[in-house]
């Protein structure tokens, strides 16, 4: 099974035309000719059996067949994430977080954090990527990054978490994790929260957790976060 998106389409829509690109690997690369079927999500939990009816290497056209809808998780996972000083790294951990179950991924911008511009036009790639990989109906929200502190004012519903290297007294995420609850759990970059910052998150009711008993990398400690709610969740 090989799946594509198109983020534009709706229960509404009856025909719609591929990206260039999209329609290059299609006709190019897939050999897919008028009359064979594709299946499209729009990210939302829509999957979408459709016929091509324009064969152009440019802009393939397609018609949708008929449609099903997945039923939405009962749990919101939202990662706040520092990103990495090396950019790859950050795309990895991106990539392997959509293909676990991620509802919505905030790159933070900590006191401690080496990389503090982000370009999220190539993260959203990623994502798409990875999502049309492990078949997922439900796209990640890739949101904007924004400084810790304004993240931290935000109201935020559900379970709140957040995992740092100080020698304070944590729990374990896994031991601590509510099933069909919404979580959000901070992430810091590769120097830590800075004191102000784990301070700041206590008082805006975040739990100190533990992810293990190793020191785990940024990308790393999210990958774990991110599989021990799924996991919980199954």
């Amino acid at each position: 099974m090989q799946l594509f998106y198109n983020q534009n389409i709706s229960t509404e829509t009856e025909t719609f035309f591929f990206d260039k690109e999209e329609s290059k690997h299609i006709i190019k690369v897939l050999r897919k000719k008028n009359g064979d079927n594709l299946l499209v999500s729009n990210g939302l939990g829509f999957l979408f059996k459709t016929e091509i009816i324009l064969d152009s290497d440019s802009k393939c056209q397609v018609k949708i067949i008929s449609f099903e809808k997945q039923d939405a998780p009962k749990f919101n996972l939202h990662l706040a994430v520092a990103p990495t000083k090396m950019n790859d790294r950050f795309e990895w951990f991106l990539e392997k977080v959509t293909e676990i179950g991620i509802s919505e991924i905030t790159p933070i911008i900590c006191e401690n954090s080496e990389r503090k511009v982000i370009k999220n036009d190539r993260f959203e790639k990623i994502i798409v990527s990875a999502a049309k990989q492990s078949l997922h109906y439900f796209l990640p929200k890739l949101n904007p990054a924004v400084s810790f502190s304004e993240f931290i004012k935000k109201e935020k519903t559900g379970q709140k978490f957040i995992a740092h290297c100080e020698e304070t007294d944590k729990k374990s995420l896994k031991e601590t994790i509510q099933k069909n609850e919404d979580v959000v759990i901070l992430i810091g970059p590769e120097g830590d929260f800075s004191s102000k910052e784990i301070k700041l998150a206590i008082e805006k009711n975040y739990q100190p957790v533990t992810l293990g008993n190793t020191r785990l990398r940024t990308e790393t400690a999210a990958v774990v976060a991110c599989h021990s709610v799924v996991f919980i969740n199954q």
